[in-house]
């Protein structure tokens, strides 16, 4: 059995040991290792996945567009785990508003065990934080919100380069292509029309942190998500990132069109990052 049908079987260790095998026999094949970095990422192994990426786009110059993509990516992924453990402050993109400090801060004292403190800032940060109607595959809603409760209503993306926490409000339409390689399970492309008027190129973190880091497969490959309820009110996930509104629950990798009710741009709109 190949490396590919046993992903498909979420059989990703195995898939693994498969794909050592073949890049062994095949170490010229630009595209095996393509796949082995893939699998390394998955399973959280990001220096060896970093090292593949770049042997192929060395190997072959038709990769080296996925690899300028992907190797932040991968470099962010060791930030973030440092976010989500209370250690070091996620970037806010646009103009901070105070409940996104509330929350920022609510995070980093649940990273740190302060799980009554960072409950209390994180219930003061979604009562201020605005709650927009808008559409999601065509679906109305009047608010939505990351359903793991340190997010909430702010999406993680890495936006030239750079790791940032987006608040929702300022996201004006989100497209998605549907997944079409491996690597989309972690981090997905996506094209961001902000509230200003601006468009950007991203990619979403489409998995909870430490979601590599799971005995379950299925939660690896970002084919389930599973929920930790904690006693201070606060649930956190790994797998496939999940949003929620009053109207239903949506997995972030079946999200196409993403679009909310915000006013009319000022002319002369643009990206802006801060």
């Amino acid at each position: 059995m190949t490396a590919e049908e046993l992903i498909k079987q979420g059989r990703i260790d195995e898939a693994l040991s498969a794909l050592k095998a073949e890049v062994k026999a095949k170490p010229a094949e630009a595209g095996l290792r393509v796949f082995l970095f893939q699998v390394l990422a998955i399973n959280g192994d990001w220096d060896r996945a970093l090292t593949q990426l770049n042997v192929a786009a060395e190997m072959d110059g038709q990769h080296l567009l996925m690899t300028h993509l992907c190797r932040p990516a991968l470099q962010a992924e060791a930030f973030r785990r440092d976010v989500f453990a209370g250690t070091r402050t996620p970037m806010l993109f646009g103009e901070p508003e105070p409940w996104m400090g509330w929350l920022v801060q609510a995070n980093a004292y649940f990273g740190q065990g302060k799980f009554a403190a960072a409950a209390e800032l994180r219930d003061k940060a979604f009562e201020a934080a605005p709650a927009i109607g808008g559409s999601l595959n065509g679906e109305p809603f009047d608010w939505i919100a990351d359903m793991d409760g340190r997010l909430g209503p702010v999406l993680e993306v890495l936006i030239d380069g750079k790791y940032y926490w987006l608040p929702l409000c300022r996201v004006r339409q989100l497209l998605i292509e549907p997944p079409g390689a491996l690597r989309d399970v972690m981090w997905t492309p996506a094209t961001l029309v902000l509230a200003n008027g601006g468009q950007v190129a991203a990619l979403i973190f489409s998995r909870y942190a430490g979601s590599e880091r799971s005995s379950d497969p299925m939660v690896r490959l970002g084919r389930r998500t599973e929920w930790d309820d904690h006693a201070c009110g606060i649930s956190t996930g790994l797998g496939q990132k999940m949003l929620a509104s009053a109207s239903g629950e949506y997995a972030m990798l079946e999200i196409r069109s993403f679009v909310q009710d915000l006013p009319a741009p000022t002319p002369g709109g643009g990206a802006t990052v801060g």
